[in-house]
């Protein structure tokens, strides 16, 4: 048997915690290579080590450094990026539910502001793609009583066929038929009139499926808006005139009397049509002895006896109030050939409208002790 015979300390080399398995020949071959230096310059420097036996770290090692920062780092910007990403859809999310809230409502009448459009955006700001899009919620009223026959405008406000007009359009009347812009002919009952602010809710029979008005913000309108009017003048179903917005808050008085008002809106009638009152003086005939005043919009858009009770529309196709009065240079002593506008229109504003909505399908302000007229 051999053994392997050595002396004490030769070749021994301090146990070291961060030893690898090659750094004892290592250090065994880089001690020989510096005290025995092959070659060098003038200097002494010594000729670079064996690269296949580099020397060892001037101090241990340390112990690697945990990777986990790393990850977490990475992992810190996608979650920013999916907290951000949360944040916009739910305010992407929020706008677009309150978009659909505003454009449907809960209401069963239609309504909106002056900024949204129900008219085609290929056709918006246009005269025709206004009298396009609400010409179908624009009705012909036939109303008739002891007094005589009358032919007034209505604006459908439900699909089921509520329609607001003028009270003196349908007031005192026995029977009334209306007529929509395809043809279909309905009677209608009056469910509620209000003199002081001359409107009237009526319902046609049996109706369903009807294209609704959307009823805008008239306390956003301005003098010089541009506005289109539709009715039927003289019993000229759906006609169309635009204008501006002439004035603002005119106070009109017009006639609460019954027979007056049949008299107001008699074809071919000489005397009496459309009487009101404005800055104490009367127009278009005697306003009788009972009248009422209200606040107006006025209109540069033609109006004429049969546009009472239509709609006048802003360019976005809502509707801002419903045509009522207008100026005449026929009187009383006038003939007829004289009636006919003048650019001088007056409407009541939709929000007046919208306001007194339950009053009228309660009944109406004039169901109780009457209205208050001057």
């Amino acid at each position: 048997m051999t053994e392997s015979i050595r002396r004490s300390g030769e070749y021994e080399t301090p146990e070291n915690p961060y030893a690898t398995p090659y750094e004892g020949a290592q250090q065994h071959a880089y001690a020989q290579q510096t005290a025995e230096p092959q070659g060098g310059d003038a200097y002494g420097t010594a000729s670079p080590v064996n690269p296949e036996w580099p020397p060892p770290p001037a101090q241990p090692p340390t112990a690697p450094m945990d990777p986990a920062p790393a990850p977490r780092k990475r992992a810190r910007r996608p979650f920013a990026l999916l907290a951000a990403v949360a944040i916009v859809a739910a305010a992407v999310g929020g706008g677009t539910a309150y978009g659909i809230q505003e454009l449907t409502g809960s209401d069963t009448v239609v309504s909106s502001s002056t900024s949204a459009s129900v008219v085609p955006s290929s056709q918006k700001g246009t005269v025709s793609g206004v009298a396009k899009a609400v010409s179908p919620s624009i009705v012909e009223i036939s109303a008739t009583s002891n007094a005589g026959s009358s032919t007034g405008s209505g604006v459908i406000i439900t699909g089921d066929g509520e329609i607001v007009t003028n009270n003196h359009v349908v007031s005192g009347a026995s029977s009334i038929k209306v007529s929509t812009s395809d043809g279909t002919s309905y009677t209608a009952e009056v469910v509620g009139t209000d003199a002081s602010k001359d409107l009237a809710l009526i319902k046609l029979r049996n109706a369903s499926g009807l294209t609704a008005a959307t009823l805008g913000n008239s306390d956003g309108v301005q003098v010089g808006d541009e506005v289109v009017a539709i009715g039927s003048p003289e019993g000229l179903t759906g006609t169309v005139t635009s204008g501006i917005v002439s004035a603002l808050d005119r106070d009109v008085t017009v006639s609460t009397d019954e027979g007056q008002q049949q008299q107001q809106q008699q074809q071919g009638g000489g005397t009496g049509q459309w009487p009101f009152e404005f800055g104490g003086q009367e127009f278009n005939g005697d306003t009788g002895s009972s009248t009422t005043t209200y606040k107006a919009i006025q209109t540069d858009a033609s109006l004429n006896p049969g546009n009472s009770g239509g709609a006048l529309i802003d360019m976005n196709g809502n509707i801002i109030g419903i045509n009522s009065a207008m100026y005449s240079a026929s009187g009383s002593s006038s003939s007829s050939s004289d009636a006919g506008s003048v650019g001088l229109g007056f409407a009541i504003p939709i929000n007046t409208v919208k306001a007194d909505l339950d009053t009228l399908r309660a009944g109406g302000a004039d169901s109780g002790d009457g209205a208050s007229t001057s």
